[in-house]
């Protein structure tokens, strides 16, 4: 007695149904890349406030400390990373009059613009090299940003 044949069924995709799943596939990816994109430029706008955020609390204390004065520009680097005594001298070690500080483990890199990376400081904008712009007078710490902004159109120099 023969036994009866069995069809097989072959167990593939269509054509259609291959098209499909690539037009689904591509749709999701032109949704989901420009919202990744600019989750990218908004980590690097909190990075950036974020930054001066900590090197603004820095300055606020280091005024405390010293009778309302500022690091000095030339020596504002190691003023906010080194122990110092009342009048700003600065010294590795704690001990003596070297009580104060540090306020910074070191200067944060810039994280926008042009001169992104930059741990530079300097007392005047646009100085090539340089992230930050200190003013001693003041105690006031900006991004050295001259025309570049958010994707809002607010200019970094003014965070």
């Amino acid at each position: 007695m023969a036994l009866p044949k069995r069809r097989i069924k072959n167990r593939a995709f269509s054509l259609i149904e291959l098209i499909i799943v690539v037009v689904i596939i591509g749709i999701i990816a032109a949704i989901a890349i420009p919202r990744m994109s600019r989750g990218a430029a908004g980590a690097a706008d909190s990075s950036l406030m974020g930054s001066l955020a900590v090197m603004r609390s820095g300055l606020d204390i280091y005024a405390t400390e010293h009778g309302g004065k500022f690091p000095v520009f030339a020596t504002f680097v190691d003023q906010m990373t080194l122990f110092t005594d009342y009048n700003g001298a600065t010294n590795v070690a704690k001990g003596g009059a070297f009580i104060y500080g540090p306020y910074l483990r070191k200067v944060p890199p810039l994280p926008v613009g042009d001169e992104r990376g930059s741990t530079g400081i300097t007392d005047t904008a646009g100085t090539a090299g340089s992230g930050w712009v200190y003013k001693d007078t003041a105690g006031t710490i900006i991004a050295n940003t001259l025309l570049e902004a958010d994707e809002g159109g607010k200019p970094y120099n003014t965070y």
